[in-house]
């Protein structure tokens, strides 16, 4: 059996330790144990993205905002998904212990590689109201979200929400994938002003039996 490797650790805004993990090949950040990105989330997230994504393959200059760097996974399906030249992908990370593994260990992902994309430090909802009215989607994964001064994730505190919808355009797109569901978070986003529609997503494309894991497509606005 091979080992797990540590290659590289950390620790979050709220002290938690992150450790990122390499096993046969695979990549994985972990917390206490649990994995938070890697295998186990890579369906969830690119399936996310390509929802958050696929209504704005006709928009000339489409503009993603993700919240959280994670291993990338997200954001290497959203440039895959919208090929524009003048698209642009904001990458909102804080921990800078997560831009540098990606120049250590990923160093041909789409983070690193692909012109397109914007690092951003502000994650928070100050950093989204820079952005008011003109992104096409926001992409969130619930464990790679940063955390909030509450120590919770940003997608359970209620100004950010309110700042997430005054950063989109109309009809645009805030997509939130995660690992659990989240009982009143659809609930959360329709009082919000978003129109709510909760996807299940295998959360692996080779598993017989995979579990379905949550994603919400919350849109500024009414469907037409």
């Amino acid at each position: 059996m091979k080992p797990r490797i540590i290659l590289a650790t950390a620790t979050l805004a709220d002290g938690t330790p992150l450790e990122l993990q390499e096993h046969d090949g695979r990549h994985a950040l972990v917390v206490h144990g649990q994995q938070i990105a890697g295998a186990s989330t890579r369906t969830a997230e690119e399936e996310c993205a390509r929802l958050a994504c696929a209504p704005f393959r006709p928009v000339r200059q489409p503009k993603i905002w993700l919240g959280g760097l994670g291993l990338g996974q997200a954001l290497a399906a959203a440039c895959d998904s919208l090929l524009q030249k003048r698209a642009t992908f904001f990458v909102a990370e804080p921990q800078q212990e997560l831009v540098e593994w990606q120049k250590a260990y990923f160093p041909d992902g789409a983070f690193m590689k692909d012109t397109r994309v914007q690092q951003e430090t502000d994650a928070s909802a100050s950093g989204l109201g820079t952005h008011r009215g003109t992104l096409h989607a926001i992409i969130v994964h619930t464990e790679t979200a940063p955390i909030g001064a509450d120590g919770k994730s940003v997608v359970e505190n209620k100004r950010w929400l309110t700042a997430a919808y005054d950063a989109l355009q109309p009809g645009g797109l805030l997509a939130v994938a995660s690992s659990r569901q989240l009982a009143s978070l659809g609930r959360t986003l329709e009082r919000t002003g978003f129109t709510v529609i909760e996807h299940r997503v295998p959360s692996s494309t080779t598993a017989k039996r995979p579990r379905l894991l949550p994603v919400w497509l919350a849109r500024k606005g009414k469907p037409e």
